[in-house]
């Protein structure tokens, strides 16, 4: 659990269960895209509804490694493995009780609201996705 430098605790919901008993996949798209963009909303001033730069998803994966239902509460890792001019690759966890339930990453790629061309990515948006980056490696040679 230490891999991941923000932690968020999102429980699941009734409609979250599909007939099968658990939480369905689509819930797991979902909570990482949550939680990101909480993330960018809080730290990195994003405003959903005018900023003028904003985050599209151009990718996004998951593995899963278990099961869950409602009412449980799950944990919610956030990292940045790679940040470049204009885009950002989050790896997110998802975990319940200890056990990873979920691993994915989701790929943005700042666009300008109205051109949606690729931004760079400055200010406090940027300072928001380093502080996500885990700190190196000491014994990796510089």
């Amino acid at each position: 659990m230490s891999r991941y430098q923000h932690w968020q605790q999102v429980p699941t919901r009734w409609k979250d269960n599909d007939v099968y008993g658990h939480v369905n996949n689509v819930v797991h798209y979902a909570l990482m895209d949550t939680v990101i963009n909480t993330w960018l909303i809080e730290r990195g001033g994003l405003d959903i509804e005018k900023s003028p730069v904003i985050g599209l998803c151009v990718e996004s994966h998951c593995n899963y490694h278990g099961s869950v239902s409602f009412p449980d509460v799950l944990s919610v890792g956030l990292r940045v493995a790679h940040l470049g001019n204009s885009s950002v690759r989050y790896e997110i966890g998802i975990h319940h009780e200890g056990r990873v339930i979920a691993e994915g990453h989701f790929v943005h790629v700042f666009v300008d609201r109205s051109t949606r061309r690729p931004v760079r990515v400055d200010g406090q948006l940027r300072a928001c996705l380093e502080a996500l980056k885990p700190p190196p490696d000491p014994s990796t040679p510089a």
